[in-house]
């Protein structure tokens, strides 16, 4: 990747609400086996991540995963003997300007990294930015195959997998199921298209028929000529690549007798949520669904002990994952500014001596030894273009409560 250096930063300062996370841990509470002696504050990271718009729901998860790395990096001493601070800030949704008020605001506090955005349309309303003022961006969410090859992408790393891998995955299970008329109904953003190509190419590789494929608009309030097509179609299987506008469309697609009993419906990680009572009991069932991510069992005790009223924990280990390698590359660059931390990205996640958690890592860095960083998400080896490799893809079936359970998981990389 080419290098360009930080310009001067921004002055304007959003109103956005914020609030920081500087836990320094103390001698007395050293479960990583660390001295958990840090001093002052030095790496500053920034989020920017869901707390209103359309994503919302995925914003507690990720805001606990990260929260989660910054207490065990300080824990375990900090970044180069100083404690870790992270400043929150809301990304809002497409609709909104708040996520690019958000990063005037980061800007401004001089942060050297952001983790952030979850919504990959939301992530290109302030990419740009944060390139020109040469911070770090490590988004735990975006999958559009359009971060690939981002032209402006220099500083842009991601540890959720590209809409590539999704896709071949969500296509193989619907097959599987013995479908073979598909419908697609997609968002109009970076990310429901980029998905819903996939997805297409996917299906017809696999023996399958693309019998409609509809992108609407995610404006929309309802969508009565969308369901009217789709009971057109003769599709026995509707893919919904959806954000929260699914409890519109949904109880739509039901009255119009396509529920998921009348025709196979599979979600993807922009919808897959614990609906319970926000829908009628079974009203789901059967539904299937696809979440990037390994199981997150062994981080779902410690992210509740950050959050105890968490229902979802999507994306949270990539958000966790996403926070402890910006330390580990400070950390392998011995300094905390944006540069050092880029540069070092690629290096901590692969080729290295593995291990699992900061102290860990830390340690072997400390010896002089390389590292490979396996995370909570799975291995999060980054390509040079800031991509991970491979990934878990989880699947996922909804029951008569209307809350998802694992059915499955594939393990996937990039050819």
């Amino acid at each position: 990747m080419s290098r360009f250096p930080r310009a001067l930063l921004a002055t304007a300062t959003a109103g956005a609400t914020a609030f920081a996370l500087a836990a320094c841990g103390t001698d007395d509470d050293d479960s990583s086996g660390a001295s958990g002696d840090c001093e002052g504050t030095g790496l500053t990271m920034g989020s920017i991540l869901p707390q209103t718009g359309s994503l919302a729901f995925l914003g507690p998860p990720q805001f606990a995963g990260a929260d989660l790395a910054i207490e065990e990096i300080n824990e375990a001493g900090g970044v180069l003997g100083e404690c870790v601070e992270i400043i929150h800030e809301d990304s809002g949704d497409t609709q909104t300007d708040i996520a690019s008020q958000s990063a005037d605001s980061l800007i401004a506090q001089d942060v050297q990294a952001i983790i952030g955005s979850a919504s990959s349309g939301v992530s290109l309303q302030f990419i740009d930015k944060l390139y020109e003022e040469g911070i770090v961006q490590v988004s735990p969410a975006n999958t559009s195959p359009e971060f690939t090859t981002y032209e402006r992408g220099d500083y842009y790393f991601r540890t959720a997998p590209s809409d590539v891998l999704q896709g071949r995955v969500l296509a193989d299970q619907v097959i599987a199921d013995g479908h073979e008329q598909v419908a697609i109904l997609a968002l109009q953003d970076s990310y429901g298209t980029g998905l819903a190509d996939s997805v297409e190419q996917n299906v017809t590789e696999f023996g399958g028929e693309v019998v409609m494929k509809e992108i609407y608009d995610p404006n929309a309030t309802e969508f009565s000529a969308e369901v009217s097509q789709l009971a057109e179609a003769d599709a026995d299987a509707v893919v919904l690549i959806t954000f929260n506008e699914i409890t519109s469309l949904g109880p739509e697609l039901v009255e119009a007798n396509l529920s998921p009993q009348d025709l196979g419906w599979y979600f993807v990680d922009g919808n897959l949520s614990n609906y319970g009572d926000d829908f009628p009991k079974g009203m789901l069932e059967g539904t299937k669904g696809t979440l990037p991510g390994a199981d997150p069992a062994a981080l779902e005790s410690r992210v509740l002990e950050i959050d105890p009223d968490l229902e979802d924990f999507s994306y949270a280990a990539e958000s966790y994952d996403a926070t402890l390698l910006v330390a580990l590359a400070a950390v392998a660059g011995d300094a905390y500014d944006s540069d050092t931390i880029r540069d070092n990205m690629v290096a901590v996640s692969r080729d290295g001596t593995e291990c699992t958690s900061y102290s860990e890592c830390v340690d072997l860095l400390a010896d002089g030894e390389d590292i490979d960083y396996n995370g909570a998400s799975g291995p999060v080896e980054f390509s040079e273009v800031g991509d991970v490799t491979a990934a878990t893809i989880g699947i996922y079936e909804y029951q008569a409560d209307n809350t998802y359970e694992n059915i499955d998981y594939n393990f996937q990389t990039l050819e």
